[in-house]
């Protein structure tokens, strides 16, 4: 049976059918547009063997677009009565594929691996842009299993994630996802695609994991590296060797650690790529251990979307 995927005309009846209004506070804003339905599955590599996450699924056009590519999709749904309708709108648009369908009423940023029955080799989502930063950077952690990312954010968060050493552009989120895998901008989209308009658009990026990381990718190796990014960027400004002197415990003894990981004291923080602050962290291991990082919050500021820009 073919899949039919949701239409502007489609949404809106859905809406009003359920009396249903998007909440700014959850980043409410879905795709009508079946075309960019098309093109996200496309450009996502999804396919039958895929066991996928979807964050946010709304009411229902990306899952059904993902369906329609045969792979299995987890949705996490935060607002109880779209998880709840969910599942009847993937039952009258394709009653054989209802099977492959899975719907969790869920904050994203708590869900653990214990949650799911299946582990997800894909994350494929419309993420709400005041979360897509924390989000992305938890399922990332929490799912070594996922290979493939593929996501629709708020088009200056999507210049930041693919961003390069020395942009404008380039920062905490840049190198945290460089961490896991290859970052690239997969295009813009209109906000004439959603209901309701945001005021913004938005950009695609995918993430492919690294087939075999270069380097150790447990926790307690990945929080101390993401301590070093968090400091190298804090004041953008200052020179390696100034940012990371109280890490260091002296201007002297951080000049010494960023030149054993052959790091010029001189550049800053915003030209070091994902590979210098890994080599900052081992090779400063080497020469003695650093002081006990500070607790740090559970969601930074840092990597918060700049506008949840959405109506």
């Amino acid at each position: 049976m073919t899949i039919r995927l949701l239409g502007r005309t489609e949404i809106r009846h859905l809406a009003r059918e359920i009396d249903f209004r998007p909440r700014k506070a959850f980043g409410q804003n879905f795709v009508h547009d079946a075309n960019t339905v098309r093109r996200i599955v496309s450009a996502s590599g999804v396919h039958r063997q895929d066991s996928v996450i979807e964050v946010g699924p709304g009411l229902g056009s990306l899952t059904l677009g993902l369906l329609d590519r045969g792979a299995r999709v987890t949705a996490v749904e935060i607002d109880p009565v779209l998880a709840r309708q969910l599942p009847k709108t993937i039952a009258n648009h394709s009653h054989s594929e209802i099977g492959r369908l899975t719907v969790l009423n869920q904050d994203i940023l708590t869900l653990k691996a214990d949650d799911i029955d299946e582990l997800p080799t894909a994350l494929v989502a419309n993420l709400p842009y005041n979360i897509a930063v924390p989000a992305l950077l938890h399922l990332l952690a929490e799912f070594p299993s996922i290979k493939t990312v593929m996501v629709m954010v708020q088009a200056e968060v999507a210049e930041r994630l693919a961003a390069e050493p020395g942009g404008k552009d380039y920062g905490v989120p840049s190198a945290k996802v460089r961490f896991y895998g290859e970052v690239r901008r997969y295009g813009m989209v209109s906000p004439t695609v959603f209901w309701p308009i945001p005021r913004v658009y938005s950009g695609l990026v995918r993430i492919d994991r690294y087939e075999k990381s270069e380097w150790p990718t447990d926790a307690a190796f990945r929080e101390q590296v993401f301590e070093l990014i968090d400091i190298g960027f804090a004041q953008r400004r200052k020179t390696s060797r100034n940012a990371f002197a109280e890490w260091a415990g002296s201007g002297n003894e951080s000049a010494e650690r960023l030149l054993a990981a052959s790091i010029d004291p001189a550049r800053r923080g915003e030209t070091l790529a994902i590979k210098d602050f890994v080599r900052l962290l081992q090779r400063s291991g080497e020469l003695a251990p650093p002081p006990a990082p500070a607790p740090e919050p559970a969601v930074r500021e840092s990597e918060r979307a700049v506008d949840p820009a959405r109506s």
